[in-house]
């Protein structure tokens, strides 16, 4: 893998064309975020470019990054994964780019090496903060639609300058964002401050199901799907749900994991003052930031709690 600084990616990205823009599954507001504003800074300096629809996208997403689908038919040049970190998890009907990808963009310290042009950012809170950097060093000053969807990109991942992820340059990323005449007021009423009466069903049987260990520092949140079929929950209702466990008073780590349709779990690890939730997550074969990581077991309920809590357990507050 060739590590690429902003000067040589853009310089790649001047000389190529027809585009394909793909990032992974379940995808948050970073992932598609950041995929559509590459989409529209690549338009930007006259390249012909496109994002892969995401069939697992949230109604709420649509009306900011469909527009940028791919048409029946393109045949693309060039592949660029944006906010991926490992091509197990690429997003569906993806399948036939793995091993094709000519630059991989990200900022996920766990990113796999999967591409042999990278350029990954891990200092930095959200794949929409290394897009915006990269527009500058392509020469395009984001418009209003472009810092629209660079703001929902890195709001999303530093929940909304929330975590300990938000650093002096994700705030200062948002305010040159906000500089651009965004609506940012309606977004965060938008993406953080309006849930479904599913949601909060949902919040409610978490709360009632979390179960403590270590001293209560350590706490675990099943997510059945029995669960979420008896709030009439859906996709929507599961975004960011990796909070709420981690709101309790006096916990260091938690572990929320959610029983999927297809089999299996999907666990999400969250941490507070010691960033082991990579190293939590590592152990089965997922990945991410200090404090923020997942990972996905093949197997029910039971176990996979059993599993994570020896697993945190072999890196308990660990630096």
């Amino acid at each position: 893998m060739k590590t690429l600084d902003l000067a040589s990616a853009a310089a790649l990205l001047r000389g190529r064309d027809d585009f394909i823009i793909i990032s992974h599954r379940r995808p948050d507001g970073d992932a598609l975020g950041s995929s559509a504003a590459l989409c529209r800074v690549l338009r930007a300096i006259g390249k012909t470019a496109y994002t892969l629809n995401n069939p697992q996208t949230i109604e709420k997403y649509l009306p900011f990054v469909d527009a940028y689908c791919a048409p029946e038919g393109y045949e693309p040049k060039t592949v660029v994964t944006v906010d991926l970190a490992d091509e197990g998890i690429i997003q569906f009907g993806a399948e036939e780019y793995v091993g094709r990808a000519d630059i991989a963009i990200d900022h996920h310290l766990s990113n796999k090496g999967y591409c042999e042009q990278t350029l990954v950012m891990p200092h930095k809170a959200s794949c929409g903060e290394v897009v915006l950097l990269l527009a500058k060093e392509l020469g395009v000053t984001p418009d209003v639609e472009t810092a629209t969807l660079l703001y929902i990109a890195l709001t999303t991942d530093s929940g909304c300058f929330r975590y300990k992820n938000t650093t002096a340059e994700t705030l200062a990323a948002g305010a040159e964002l906000v500089s651009y005449g965004i609506p940012n007021g309606d977004l965060t009423k938008l993406f953080f401050m309006t849930k479904r009466k599913s949601r909060l069903i949902i919040e409610s049987e978490i709360i009632a199901s979390l179960r403590f260990f270590n001293d209560d520092e350590l706490v675990i949140a099943p997510l059945t799907l029995e669960m979420i079929r008896a709030a009439g929950a859906d996709e929507e209702d599961m975004e960011d749900i990796a909070v709420i466990a981690g709101q309790v008073e006096g916990v260091e780590m938690s572990i929320t994991i959610r029983e999927l349709d297809e089999g299996g779990c999907k666990v999400s690890v969250r941490t507070v003052k010691y960033a082991n939730a990579d190293a939590v997550c590592v152990q089965y074969g997922g990945g991410g930031h200090g404090m923020a990581a997942g990972c996905q077991l093949d197997c029910g309920m039971e176990e996979a709690v059993d599993l994570m809590r020896k697993a945190a357990d072999k890196v308990w507050k660990q630096e």
